[in-house]
């Protein structure tokens, strides 16, 4: 198995490689402030959290503060393993 094989297609986008960077350094982050920090849309950010989601690296939570609804993401034990260890091949990758 080569180093490339080691990279999880998952990560490939650049907006979920920004999820998971956010993630692996903060607890719990809302939909608004991980919009913001990606300068991304609404849409953009709520279909890759999803594939993320779906392959359980990421945990979502659906709240309502007073009437509005939050919606919330952080990073799962397997989110965390599987993007740190694409991120080793990919050092492994410039290394190489």
């Amino acid at each position: 198995m080569g180093i490339i094989d080691k990279l999880h297609k998952e990560f490939e986008s650049r907006v979920r490689l920004g999820i998971m960077s956010i993630l692996m350094v903060n607890d719990w982050v809302d939909f608004t402030e991980m919009k913001s920090l990606l300068d991304i849309t609404d849409g953009n950010l709520a279909s890759h959290s999803s594939a993320l989601e779906k392959a359980h690296y990421v945990e979502v939570k659906k709240e309502f503060v007073g009437k509005k609804p939050r919606t919330s993401y952080r990073v799962t034990n397997t989110g965390r393993i599987v993007f740190t260890s694409h991120l080793n091949a990919l050092e492994k990758l410039f290394k190489s």
